[in-house]
């Protein structure tokens, strides 16, 4: 131990040799305390952070714990001035303690939230380095949290609507891609793709091509099957067409049949996939509104595709 060590207290050395992880740095430097800070803050059973009140103490330069526990007091004050329950943020503990022979030892201590801890190096001496560092360090988390916290609420999940409109423009672009793929391995004419494109359908579909799905979900001809798929539908549709194009380029796959073949692998490899995984086959999946009609409401509801950040 150290000269300063030595003149803890009892009671302090016992807490301070029994700390999980918290040590005061020998040089008192920025990184050390910042170290020291985080390494004493434990998790209670719930997940929720804490510091014990003693190593706190310690941290803080209290050599008697008697003195720090007056701080306690007027944070707790502080923090029901504040207009937060004190009972949640100081909660009172004991803990048992080695003190040597293998006799152990009962003491009582406090488990201090973030917030709380910051209210203690709030009344503490500030004349003391490290409760002034504290009260900056304490600031800057508890803000940091604050934020945290407020995206988290702030944050909402993607809309039914607004997964379909964006994983349908995907769905555009990559088809983009796709139909390069496919020319370069010799799937030039349209009617060539309208086939390569059928082959997809069939591996995904169990063997039906468009029109059999179409008639399937009760469309009628005119009407565009990918318009009036669901979000997972769309999705299982977007990893087909991507999947195919990169084993297209990949294996360098040359001549329709062979391009065919490809397309019809990668749609029977998705729904030998979602069987495995116990989902519903995709033609079984109910035909949804009309794309362009959930476009149409989404603009004039002025919701875009993503959630607002601020």
């Amino acid at each position: 131990m150290t000269d300063a060590e030595n003149k803890y207290s009892t009671v302090a050395k016992i807490a301070f040799e029994n700390a999980l992880h918290a040590e005061l740095p020998n040089d008192n430097s920025i990184d050390g305390l910042i170290s020291a800070f985080e390494s004493a803050c434990g998790t209670d059973d719930a997940g929720n952070e804490f510091w014990s009140a003693r190593e706190l103490a310690v941290l803080l330069g209290y050599q008697d714990y008697r003195n720090f526990s007056k701080i306690i007091e007027k944070a707790k004050a502080s923090c029901e001035g504040s207009g937060h329950a004190p009972e949640d943020h100081f909660v009172d503990a004991t803990e048992m303690v080695q003190i040597g022979s293998g006799a152990a030892r009962e003491i009582d201590d406090v488990k201090l939230s973030r917030y709380a801890s910051y209210l203690v190096a709030q009344n503490g001496d500030a004349r003391k380095r490290p409760i002034a560092f504290a009260q900056t360090y304490f600031a800057i988390q508890t803000r940091r949290q604050e934020i945290k916290d407020a995206e988290e609420a702030a944050y909402s999940p993607l809309s039914e609507d607004q997964k379909r409109v964006l994983l349908r423009e995907e769905i555009k672009e990559h088809n983009k891609h796709l139909a390069s793929a496919a020319k370069s391995s010799g799937v030039v004419q349209p009617i060539d793709f309208a086939i390569f494109q059928t082959y997809g359908y069939k591996g995904l579909y169990g063997g039906l091509d468009r029109p059999g799905i179409q008639r399937r979900k009760g469309l009628r001809a005119k009407q565009n099957i990918l318009d009036h798929m669901g979000s997972t539908e769309l999705a299982a549709n977007l990893f087909r067409a991507t999947q195919t194009e990169d084993k297209l380029r990949r294996e360098g796959i040359k001549g329709k049949d062979a391009a065919n073949r490809a397309h019809f692998e990668v749609g029977a490899k998705v729904r030998q996939t979602i069987s495995e995984i116990g989902g519903t086959m995709p033609e079984a999946l109910p035909p949804a509104e009309d794309i362009k009609k959930v476009e149409k409401r989404l603009k004039k509801a002025k919701i875009g595709l993503l959630p607002e950040t601020k």
